[in-house]
């Protein structure tokens, strides 16, 4: 996908990442799949929003990341929509997943989201 390209994190940050969804959904609220993440990043209600790169068709996702940006609402990509769906706790997998309440994952995605953020404005640097 072209997009996920653009937002390759390492690892160890997708891993913190399904790690989060999963202590969010037992401790605080997700919002599972492409279309209620999109219906919370509309409401300005996610925290964080995890994309799986293996979507297909892409287009699917697409448009996600642009909502986020204009909403300013953090947002990644990870490799597994298998893996997005189990940490989510469904039995299906899951094109995307907004953390609304991050419950006992907050300092966790909290640092996800400074990780992000590094990561962003080092990409941007490079560029100028």
């Amino acid at each position: 996908m072209l997009l996920s390209k653009k937002f390759d994190v390492p690892k160890e940050l997708s891993d913190k990442a399904y790690q989060a969804v999963e202590i969010a959904r037992k401790s605080g609220r997700v919002k599972k799949g492409t279309n209620e993440s999109t219906k919370a990043v509309e409401r300005s209600a996610a925290k964080l929003v995890v994309i799986a790169s293996d979507v297909d068709p892409p287009e699917i996702v697409a448009p996600l990341p642009y909502i986020c940006d204009e909403k300013k609402i953090p947002f990644m990509f990870v490799p597994s929509k298998d893996k997005l769906g189990s940490a989510c706790g469904i039995d299906v997998a899951a094109g995307a997943v907004a953390i609304a309440e991050a419950g006992d994952a907050e300092k966790l995605v909290k640092e996800i989201i400074e990780k992000l953020k590094e990561m962003r404005e080092t990409g941007k640097s490079k560029k100028e």
